[in-house]
């Protein structure tokens, strides 16, 4: 297992190559140059210690309007897509318990990301693949402005899987591998 620096570095190497490079979300570039994207690795080795860090997490969003999204790293917990994808239900309570549901958004990643109906090889599943577990803690009232102010808002996800679907999941596998030896890139 790498340290937290090297897993940090993984994840933002991913998040300017593939999230912002290849143009899945096209707004990502313009908040990680303002340095308002928050990277945090997680110390967590239970699903309850990662609540915990997401509580912290959302409290600091809500004091600290300098930072549009946090990035929560967890390395060491939900290694399996099946159990990231069932402690999503305790997240969004937590998001609910808080009384925060309707003001932040949780976006899910994961090196095994499946969308219900594709197979674990499909291009599309590298939308949302990331070198290692991710919750996305996103603000709604950006995501709102957004929608608003783009006509294009609404097809990304559709441009996004046409584009994975081009790609090949090959070529995609290899440009995810090289996030964690970025002298593959070359």
């Amino acid at each position: 297992m790498q340290d937290n620096s090297q897993v940090e570095a993984t994840v933002r190497r991913w998040v300017e190559t593939m999230v912002v490079g290849l143009g899945l979300c096209p707004f990502a570039g313009r908040e990680l140059d303002k340095e308002r994207v928050r990277f945090v690795v997680s110390d967590a080795i239970t699903e309850q210690a990662l609540l915990v860090d997401l509580e912290a997490e959302l409290e600091l969003l809500e004091q600290d309007a300098s930072v549009e999204t946090t990035l929560l790293i967890h390395p060491r917990v939900l290694e399996t897509f099946y159990d990231y994808n069932q402690f999503l239900d305790d997240a969004e309570r937590l998001l609910q318990q808080m009384e925060l549901d309707g003001i932040y958004q949780i976006a899910s990643f994961h090196p095994d990301y499946q969308f219900a109906g594709t197979q674990p090889d499909d291009a599309e599943n590298y939308t949302n693949r990331s070198p290692y577990p991710v919750l996305h803690l996103l603000r709604e009232e950006s995501l709102d402005r957004v929608l608003e102010t783009s006509e294009f808002a609404e097809q990304i996800p559709e441009r996004n899987i046409a584009l994975m679907n081009e790609m090949g999941a090959a070529q995609l596998n290899a440009l995810f591998r090289a996030q964690f030896d970025p002298a593959e890139q070359d």
